[in-house]
Parts: C-alpha cells; sequence; structure tokens
C-alpha cells in the first residue's frame, strides 16, 4: 500500500502538545474539592470507570491518526504478478455470414453462438482464450488472452450483419477460418492447443480448402472441435425488403463430411447443434478437456484504501461520544 498526499503525515505532530496539555495543563482546570485528610482513600481500591478514564482521550487520538491517513489518501500498489495455473490455449473461430441470422435458434444463429461462447469463456478463468472470425474471409477478433472481460467484450460487439453492410466479404471460408486461427495457435508452448469452427454451411471461398488447414492443424499438435449449427431442413431467415423485414425459408445446407474430416484428421469430434439446448451441451461437453500448466502475468490497478480506516474512524468517534455521555460521564 502507498500514500498519494504523504505530506499530511505532517499533521501527526499535532497530537504531541494535545497529549502534554492533556496530562499536565488539563487537570488543573478539573473542578476539585479540598478535604483534610486523604489518608483513609489512599489504600482504597481503585474502579473499572477510574481504570478506563483516559480511554475517551485516546479513542480521540486514534480517531484524529486515522482521519489523517484517510487525507494522504491509501492507494493499492500497481505491480505485475507472475504465477502458474492450470489451463490450456483455446481459438474460437466463429462464422458470421449472412446465413448466420437464421433464426432456427433463438434469437438467431450468431445470437446463440455468442451467448453460449460467452458462458464458456466465463466458465475457463485460467485458458488463454482468443477469437477469430470468417465469412467469405477471415481476420482475428482478440488474439488470446487470460483478459476474458475484453475478450467477452469484442465478441459481443460482433455484429451479426457485418457481412450484410460490406465490412468483410460475404460467404464461408472455412479453410481460411480454420488457418487463422491455427497460426495464433502455432507458436503457443501449451499441451494442449485446440481450435473450437463454428459454421451453419460448406466452404466455398478463399483460398485454402478446409482440408489443407486441418493437415496443417495436425501438424502443429492442434486438435480441432467442429461444430454445425442449424436444423436439418429449412430455416427462418429475414430477408430485407423495401419499408421491412420479409421472412422466407432458406434450405440448410452444412458439410457435415467435411467437418467430420477435420475433427477425426486431428483428433477432435465432430458436433451437430440444431437448437439452443444442444449448442450448450456441445461446450460443456467440450469443456471437460484436459488443462496444462503455463504462466500468466496479471496486473493489479490502482484503487483508493480509504474504506477501512473511515469506517474505523467513525467507531472510534463514536464510542468515545458514547463513554463521554454514558459512563465515563463528569458531574460537574
Amino acid at each position: 500500500m502507498e500514500f498519494a498526499n504523504k505530506e499530511y503525515f505532517l499533521l501527526l505532530l499535532l497530537i504531541i502538545p494535545y497529549v502534554l496539555w492533556y496530562f499536565l495543563y488539563r487537570k488543573r482546570s478539573e473542578p476539585t474539592i479540598r478535604m483534610s485528610d486523604t489518608y483513609a482513600f489512599r489504600d482504597a481500591p481503585k474502579s473499572w470507570r477510574m481504570r478506563i478514564s483516559n480511554l475517551p482521550m485516546l479513542l480521540r487520538c486514534l480517531t484524529y491518526i486515522l482521519v489523517v491517513i484517510i487525507l494522504a489518501r491509501p492507494q493499492t500498489h500497481n505491480a505485475w504478478d507472475k504465477k502458474t495455473v492450470e489451463g490450456i490455449d483455446i481459438m474460437l473461430a466463429m462464422d458470421v455470414s449472412t446465413s448466420m441470422l437464421a433464426e432456427d435458434l433463438k434469437p438467431n444463429r450468431m445470437e446463440a453462438a455468442k451467448d453460449v461462447a460467452t458462458e464458456f469463456i466465463s466458465g475457463r478463468p485460467n485458458d488463454n482464450i482468443g477469437l477469430t472470425i470468417f465469412a467469405g474471409e477471415a481476420f482475428t477478433q482478440c488474439p488470446m488472452t487470460t483478459d476474458h472481460a475484453s475478450l467477452i467484450s469484442l465478441l459481443q460487439n460482433v455484429r451479426t450483419d457485418i457481412a450484410a453492410r460490406g465490412l468483410i466479404q460475404d460467404g464461408t471460408a472455412v479453410g481460411m477460418g480454420l488457418a487463422n486461427a491455427v497460426s495464433r495457435l502455432k507458436g503457443s508452448k501449451a499441451k494442449s492447443k485446440v481450435v473450437i469452427l463454428l459454421t451453419d454451411g460448406s466452404n466455398n471461398m478463399g483460398d485454402l480448402s478446409p482440408m489443407t488447414a486441418a493437415q496443417i492443424a495436425k501438424s502443429l499438435g492442434i486438435r480441432v472441435y467442429t461444430i454445425g449449427v442449424g436444423t436439418n431442413k429449412v430455416a427462418r431467415y429475414p430477408m430485407p425488403v423495401a419499408g421491412g423485414v420479409q421472412y422466407v425459408n432458406i434450405p440448410v445446407e452444412i458439410d457435415t463430411k467435411t467437418l467430420s474430416d477435420i475433427a477425426a484428421t486431428t483428433q477432435g469430434n465432430f458436433y451437430r447443434a440444431t437448437n439452443n439446448a444442444e449448442l450448450k451441451q456441445i461446450y460443456k461437453d467440450i469443456d471437460t478437456l484436459e488443462k496444462t500448466k503455463m504462466d500468466v502475468k496479471t496486473f493489479s490497478k490502482r484503487y483508493e484504501a480509504y474504506q477501512p480506516f473511515a469506517l474505523a474512524a467513525i467507531f472510534c468517534l463514536l464510542l468515545e461520544i458514547l463513554l463521554r455521555n454514558t459512563v465515563l460521564r463528569r458531574i460537574p
């Protein structure tokens, strides 16, 4: 702990004259009773009130000291902290093509996938997790990190109409999405390296085939878990029209064979999710992956730490007032 305004500690010097005044001069101003002889009281035992008669003064001094500490602004110390935790390196590769707007999952495929992925990330606080998104092309939305708050924020900011608005080319480049995720894991030293690939279509874009990307993943010791999301026949899709949206049924065309081959090549698993419950269960199954040790460097932020001192000062002040007006009350 450190203090932002250390100069306020000079105020503690004022306690010295107060203590001297209390013990040397204050008694002169107190009322007294003249007695001819005090011999009879010389060996009388002291009551507990006499023994704690100076307690209000001590509480007053302690309250003053705590107030000075508060004025000095105690704060936590900024520091990097290295620790070893159990975890694995994971890249999430998520399809964001326009077909992910289909509403066979609620509220649609993209939002359902984001919600389940967010829950998955939150449940694995010690893992290095990153995010790749792809449609007709692929790019890294977030590199692998243990700062899961930032990762979840970037995941939630992925717009479901990113391809429809022309920010990236539409389509489904499964091979490019997988290759991008694999490239983020190639330098990893973790014992377990995993890609979770989620798509609702078949590869129809990109310069790299899905199986070529799978072979690259295999050579690097990366296991790929593939998820085909969508119903088995047709799906309800919001088609923009002049002045609104018209819903149409579009066929579900998931290349299950390619996804199965990718998983088999890399010793992973292939899953089909036709509804929200199945998608959630798939992530729970993947959550049972083995863990391995890795070093994590964390940073603790500075924050004001005056609250405990303020509570202690209030307690001491109230106790001093209570004692002075009850059991230690002086008359006159």
